[in-house]
């Protein structure tokens, strides 16, 4: 079982095994609010995410992963934007990398109920976000949201395929050294713009042996788990020595996720153009 670590405002859990009400409960609260926050007004259709979650459940899909985004105001803690990884059982025993149905919802207004494409790697027990590749799908609360998120699910589902085969692309393109730094040194643009704590040779130190290799998918996943899992030695601009935090919120997990690809997906394109 794993357990991402928490930040100031965050929370997050993961598990090898699928989740039960109770450990959603205990670290995302708000997947299972009874009810709206006081600011919904009456047009607001309150349809919880445990609903959801049971439709999915009856359909074979099964929460492995729940994040929320910890707020200031406590009186939002049970009703704010959180994260729900579902992963369906005909790939429950799966390998390597396998799909995963990624729902976001909210009830206190700040997200409707969306559904992404994503991707988990086991080596590193790692999610990622399969960037465009599978349109978004977004479901109002209003009319019957079960039963649309549920279609919506296994529409996300019959496209990863395409997220599958990107993968097959990636690990198919090798990177020189320079194209390594390069690529590395984006994704630090990406997380902290002209102010990084860190170098970007940081990025590209592995955890494992498995990620010593220099493919496109390998050399994306060892700059993806530093910088989403945190941990990188680096500096603050006293010159003082310090570690860069994990990224548990939900909508800045999304956002770097997201970009992180699209990254993979430009570098690609531009290995294939200098081959053609």
């Amino acid at each position: 079982m794993y357990r991402y670590s928490q930040s100031s405002n965050q929370s997050a859990f993961r598990s090898n095994v699928p989740l039960s009400n109770e450990q959603i409960a205990a670290y995302a609260p708000s997947v299972l609010a009874e009810t709206a926050h006081e600011s919904r007004g009456e047009r607001y259709t309150f349809i919880p995410t445990a609903r959801v979650i049971d439709g999915l459940r009856n359909q074979g899909f099964q929460p492995f992963e729940v994040r929320q985004t910890r707020v200031r105001n406590i009186t939002k803690r049970e009703f704010t934007k959180h994260m729900v990884r579902m992963r369906h059982s005909s790939s429950i025993d799966a390998k390597g990398e396998v799909p995963e149905i990624i729902l976001l919802n909210s009830h206190d207004g700040s997200s409707s109920y969306q559904l992404l494409a994503g991707v988990f790697r086991f080596v590193c027990s790692n999610g990622l976000i399969a960037g465009d590749v599978v349109e978004d799908v977004r479901v109002r609360h209003s009319g019957n949201v079960v039963d649309d998120v549920i279609e919506g699910s296994f529409r996300v589902l019959n496209e990863a395929q395409q997220v599958i085969s990107r993968i097959g692309d990636y690990k198919s393109v090798s990177l020189s050294v320079p194209e390594q730094r390069a690529f590395a040194d984006s994704a630090v643009c990406l997380r902290w713009g002209d102010t990084s704590p860190i170098q970007y040779d940081s990025l590209l130190t592995p955890r494992r042996w498995d990620d010593k290799q220099d493919d496109l998918w390998t050399v994306f996943n060892r700059v993806q788990e530093n910088l989403v899992k945190g941990g990188v030695a680096g500096k603050t601009a006293k010159g003082r020595r310090m570690y860069t935090r994990s990224i548990a919120g939900v909508t800045e997990n999304v956002k770097l996720n997201r970009a992180l690809w699209t990254l993979a997906d430009n570098m690609a394109a531009i290995k294939q153009k200098m081959a053609a």
